[in-house]
C-alpha cells in the first residue's frame, strides 16, 4: 500500500510526483481540485512515507502505481503526474489504465544529451545538498539561497516559502529510492504505441524549465503526441505548482471537464 493523501468527492484523480519528491508537491492545487474530484495524491515507493521497493526503476514504480489503482478499486481514473511521475502516468495511459492523462514536464522526451544533463544535474544537486547539509536551512531561509539551490526545479525559487524549500531539499536528499530511480532514467522512454490516442491527454511545460529544457523537449512531446493538447506555462519551472498554482489547477480541471465551483 502506498502512502497517500485522499480528499474531495467526485470522479477519482490520482496525482503522481517526480523523483525526490512526495505527495505534498501538489498542495498548492489540491484544494482547488478537490472541489470537483476525489483526489488521491500518492507517495511513490522509496519517496515520502512509502516504503522502498527491492529494485526501484521507472518501470517498477509504474507497476507499483498500477497495483495501487487495483487495490483502491480505481478503474481508469484520471491521472496527473510531474517529471518522472509524468512519464509514469503516460505509461499507464498507454496500458489502458487511465481515463485521461495530464503530464507536467514529463521525462522521456529527451535527446541523449538532454538525458545525461538531467541525470547529472539531479545527481550533483543531491550530492551538493548533502555536503552543505548543516548550512542548508540557513541558505534556504534567504531568497538568494533559494535561487541558488532550487533554481533547477522552480521558475521563481526566490518566491517559494522557506519551509517548502527546505522540505523540497530534504526530500531529494533523503529519498531511499532516489539513486536507483535516477539510474533507471538511462533507459526511460515514452512508450511506443498503446492506447493514449483513445483518451484525452494534456502535456504542460513551464517556459522556465531548465532541467528538461522547455524549447527542445516540449517540441519532441508535440511530435511524439500529436493528438494531445500541449500547453506552455509562462514563467514556470520544472515543478510549476508553486510558480503558478491557479494556471496549473486550471490545466487539470480543463482536461477533466470540471465545472467552475
Amino acid at each position: 500500500m502506498l502512502n497517500h493523501h485522499r480528499v474531495g468527492a467526485g470522479e477519482p484523480l490520482v496525482l503522481v510526483h517526480g523523483i525526490g519528491s512526495r505527495w505534498q508537491v501538489w498542495e498548492p492545487i489540491i484544494d482547488t481540485l478537490a472541489r470537483s474530484f476525489e483526489v488521491f495524491a500518492v507517495d511513490l515507493p522509496g519517496f515520502g512515507d512509502s516504503e522502498p521497493l527491492a529494485h526501484t526503476t521507472v518501470d517498477t514504480l509504474t507497476d507499483a502505481l498500477a497495483a495501487f489503482l487495483t487495490e483502491q478499486g480505481l478503474e481508469r481514473p484520471h491521472l496527473a503526474g510531474n517529471s518522472m511521475g509524468g512519464l509514469i502516468v503516460l505509461a499507464l495511459g498507454a496500458r489502458g489504465l487511465a481515463g485521461s492523462v495530464t503530464a507536467f514536464s514529463p521525462i522521456g522526451f529527451w535527446s541523449g544529451a538532454g538525458r545525461v544533463w538531467c541525470r547529472q544535474a539531479l545527481g550533483r544537486s543531491r550530492t551538493l545538498g548533502r555536503l552543505l547539509r548543516p548550512a542548508v536551512p540557513a541558505l534556504l531561509g534567504t531568497p538568494a539561497g533559494r535561487t541558488a539551490l532550487l533554481g533547477l526545479v522552480f521558475g521563481k525559487p526566490w518566491a517559494v516559502d522557506a519551509t517548502v524549500a527546505l522540505d523540497t531539499a530534504d526530500g531529494a536528499m533523503d529519498s531511499p529510492g532516489f539513486d536507483s530511480a535516477l539510474a533507471s532514467f538511462a533507459g526511460a522512454r515514452m512508450p511506443a504505441g498503446g492506447r493514449l490516442d483513445r483518451i484525452p491527454v494534456t502535456v504542460a511545460w513551464g517556459s522556465r524549465d531548465i532541467l528538461l529544457t522547455y524549447a527542445t523537449q516540449s517540441r519532441r512531446a508535440r511530435d511524439r503526441l500529436p493528438g494531445a493538447r500541449h500547453i506552455t506555462l509562462p514563467g514556470s519551472g520544472h515543478i510549476p505548482f508553486y510558480d503558478d498554482p491557479d494556471r496549473c489547477a486550471q490545466v487539470v480541471r480543463d482536461q477533466l471537464g470540471a465545472r467552475p465551483q
